[in-house]
């Protein structure tokens, strides 16, 4: 869960010295392999420097009003007991509404979610209105000191990320992109490096919508909408759980956002482009 903005901006002060929050390098983008089986390899960025694992935080702004919704699907490993005793890591109500409003979107899923819910997941990652993305499987942290989240060993990096899109493959998810979003937000240069060879980009965003924990939609929307410029990418959360205002803070930006001329787009298409 993304609760605070300072791991984002610490983030960012450490990609500076990597490039790893850097604007999209002019380098072209590389094969993936992650999705073999698409008729079309989805677009990613070359390695960063030393070979690193590249990260995309925005999109250009000068290519035209463009804005890419995301939404982290989070469950940890450990919290099976918890959706058995009738907690909701789902949110089909949101996904529901992006569907009536037709905005396309990137759905960043832990492996874990997807096992929880299967018949969700499938259906998102067959509706080409959406994109599934890898969150992990176990959304452990990549990093110490991640909001309290445990922590992945290093040489369980990778496998961590396969694990993710072996369960996407069970649950019948076709083509799941080769785009990975670090849990909490958290890297550092050794989690870039551990997960190289399994040749994914990360995805960070430029907007912090806020919906994790809250209460007040109005306010998130606030946030949402001062936050927008062309080419952002907004992280959001697709658990009712932990964020029961997202779908209502949707529909509150979608309308505004498109009157003010900005296009909805899938992270695929920023990076692409």
């Amino acid at each position: 869960m993304i609760t605070l903005v300072r791991r984002v901006a610490a983030a960012c002060v450490l990609g500076a010295a990597l490039t790893a929050c850097a604007a999209t390098p002019e380098t072209p983008p590389r094969v993936a392999r992650p999705a073999p089986s698409a008729s079309v390899a989805p677009p990613t960025l070359a390695p960063g420097p030393g070979g690193v694992t590249p990260v995309f935080k925005n999109g250009s702004r000068a290519h035209g009003k463009t804005v890419a919704f995301t939404f982290d699907a989070d469950m940890t490993a450990d919290q099976g007991a918890r959706a058995a005793g009738g907690e909701h890591f789902d949110n089909p109500e949101l996904i529901s509404a992006l569907r009536e409003l037709k905005v396309p979107a990137t759905v960043f899923m832990t492996g874990r979610w997807a096992e929880e819910y299967p018949g969700q997941a499938r259906s998102i990652g067959r509706d080409p209105l959406f994109e599934v993305a890898n969150h992990s499987y176990s959304h452990y942290a990549f990093t110490d000191d991640c909001y309290g989240l445990p922590t992945v060993s290093r040489d369980r990096m990778r496998a961590d990320v396969e694990r993710a899109y072996a369960a996407f493959r069970a649950a019948g998810v076709r083509d799941a992109m080769p785009y990975f979003r670090f849990p909490g937000g958290c890297y550092d240069r050794r989690a870039l490096k551990e997960l190289t060879p399994a040749g994914v980009t990360a995805v960070q965003w430029d907007v912090v919508s806020g919906d994790a924990f809250a209460t007040d939609a109005e306010a998130v929307a606030r946030q949402v909408l001062e936050g927008v410029r062309p080419g952002s990418v907004v992280v959001m959360h697709c658990t009712r759980s932990a964020a029961p205002t997202t779908e209502r803070v949707v529909r509150e930006v979608v309308p505004v956002l498109r009157r003010e001329g900005f296009r909805f787009v899938k992270v695929s298409e920023l990076i692409g482009a």
